[in-house]
C-alpha cells in the first residue's frame, strides 16, 4: 500500500488541488518529513491557512506572495504543535494581522497515561515539539471555523499528537499527520498514544470521504483504503511484539531491533518509539504487563 516515491512538487510554489484550495511546499525535507511540511491554502478572498509550518522566512515570503489581488489570510489554522506545522504561525499572524486557531498549546488532547507518563519524566521523541506555542482562538472537536465562502469541520484526531486536529471541507480532509501516503504517522509517547490514535483511526473510517489532503506527501485518493491499510499496519505490528514475547521479557528497544530488521539506523530510535507505543497500548488492554513500573525502559512481559 505504500505509494512510488514520485512526491517531489517546487518548494515554495502554489499548486492549485482543487477550487479554492492551493498546496505550497515548505522548504524543510529530512527522514521525518518527506519532501516538507505541506502549507494548505483555503478560499478565495479571505483565505484561510492550514499548518504554516517552521520557523523559515523564505516559506513566509512564499505564502505571502500567493496572494493575487483582492486577497488577504483571515484565519491562520494549525492541525498539531510539531516544530515542522506551528512555528511560522506566529510571524505570520505578525504579517497579516490573522488570528491563529487551534485545539489548544502542546499539553492540550494528552491523555491520562501519556501525562502520567510525563510526569515521570519521559521527554517526547521525534519530530521535536512547539513548547511556546499558544493560539488566539481554541477550537473543540465538532466546532466548525467559517470564513469568506469556506467552512472547515475540526475532527479532534489524538494519537500522534494530543492536540492535533482534522479539518472536513465538505467531503474532502485535511489530516495533517494523522493519515499520510508516504509513510504511517509516527506515534511517540508521551506525545502521542496509540489507543487514541486507533480510535481516531476509526472515527474517520466510518465517513465517506473523496480524498485527504496530507501534512507531507501527496493527495490520497483512496481514503478509505489508506485507513484500511493503516489500521492493518498497526494490528501486524501488534501481533509481532506479542510473538517477540513468546521467547520472554524484552524492552522496547529489543524489540524494535527485532521487529524493523530493514530500517535504517537513523530511525531506528523512532521505530523503539513506535513499540513503546504499541506496549502501552497493550498494556491498557491487559495483554502485557510491565516487569517494574511503566516507563520506555522497563522490560515486559505477555499476559
Amino acid at each position: 500500500m505504500q505509494p512510488p516515491d514520485d512526491f517531489d512538487p517546487p518548494v515554495g510554489q502554489p499548486l492549485q488541488l482543487a477550487p479554492g484550495v492551493r498546496r505550497v511546499l515548505a522548504p524543510n525535507p529530512s527522514p521525518m518529513t518527506y519532501r516538507g511540511t505541506n502549507t494548505y491554502l483555503i478560499g478565495d478572498r479571505e483565505l484561510a491557512v492550514i499548518d504554516p509550518g517552521p520557523m523559515s522566512p523564505n516559506h513566509l515570503e512564499a505564502i505571502l506572495a500567493t496572494l493575487e489581488p483582492g486577497q488577504s489570510i483571515s484565519h491562520i489554522i494549525v492541525t498539531h504543535t510539531h516544530v515542522d506545522h506551528s512555528p511560522l504561525a506566529a510571524p505570520l499572524s505578525k504579517r497579516t494581522g490573522a488570528k491563529i486557531w487551534a485545539f489548544g498549546g502542546p499539553e492540550a488532547g494528552r491523555s491520562a497515561v501519556m501525562s502520567e507518563l510525563a510526569q515521570a519524566g519521559l521527554a517526547g521523541g521525534g519530530e521535536g515539539i512547539d513548547t511556546g506555542f499558544q493560539p488566539d482562538v481554541t477550537v473543540a472537536d465538532g466546532e466548525m471555523i467559517e470564513g469568506d465562502g469556506w467552512a472547515l469541520d475540526v475532527i479532534h484526531t489524538p494519537g500522534h499528537l494530543g492536540n492535533h486536529i482534522a479539518l472536513a471541507l465538505g467531503d474532502a480532509c485535511f489530516t495533517a499527520d494523522h493519515v499520510m501516503g508516504w509513510a504511517s504517522s509516527l506515534v511517540s509517547p508521551p506525545d502521542g498514544d496509540l489507543t487514541d490514535f486507533m480510535v481516531a483511526c476509526a472515527r474517520l473510517r466510518a465517513c465517506d470521504w473523496s480524498v485527504f489532503h496530507p501534512g507531507h506527501g501527496a493527495p490520497i485518493n483512496d481514503p478509505a483504503g489508506r485507513l484500511d491499510w493503516l489500521i492493518e499496519h498497526r494490528m501486524m505490528r501488534e501481533a509481532q511484539i506479542l510473538v517477540a514475547l513468546e521467547h520472554g521479557p524484552a524492552t522496547a528497544r529489543d524489540l524494535a531491533k527485532r521487529i524493523y530488521t530493514e530500517t535504517p539506523p537513523a530511525l531506528l530510535s523512532a521505530a523503539e518509539r513506535n513499540v513503546f507505543a504499541h506496549l502501552v497500548d497493550l498494556f491498557g488492554k491487559s495483554r502485557v504487563e510491565p516487569t517494574d513500573q511503566l516507563s520506555a525502559t522497563a522490560e515486559f512481559s505477555k499476559l
